[in-house]
């Protein structure tokens, strides 16, 4: 799921990069001449007239306001509850103390001779060899 995330935040990121159109002439977008004139402060005015229009848009559409806040809500509880269940993951496996070597050798071979040995199983009845 979260490579699905990831390849469809970097398609997004490319779509911006990637010039539409072929240049100059066809399209509904900004011709050449038009293109040049913009300049950053342009640029920055018409985001500060979309932060204004955006910041109203409550006042004008309540009720998709409303919407939009208990979508973002639980979209925020769900991130919450992902980060939380990250954190324990990485927190046990991160605090789980770190053995050398030597000690481990030690606990690993316990076992004796008679307990290496397999269980006897005698022969399945109904069964040929």
């Amino acid at each position: 799921m979260f490579f699905l995330l990831r390849i469809a935040f970097w398609l997004c990121v490319l779509a911006v990069f990637l010039p539409i159109g072929g240049g100059g002439g066809g399209g509904d977008g900004p011709n050449d001449k038009e293109r040049a004139s913009i300049d950053a402060l342009s640029a920055l005015a018409a985001a500060g007239a979309t932060v204004s229009d955006v910041s109203g848009f409550c006042e004008r559409q309540p009720d998709a306001c409303a919407v939009g806040s208990q979508a973002l809500k639980l979209v925020g509880e769900r991130a919450r509850s992902g980060a939380e269940m990250l954190t324990d993951y990485l927190g046990d496996s991160v605090s789980a103390p770190k053995t050398t070597a030597t000690s481990t050798a030690g606990a690993r071979d316990t076992l004796t001779a008679t307990d290496r040995k397999p269980a006897w199983r005698g022969p399945v009845p109904g069964r040929s060899a």
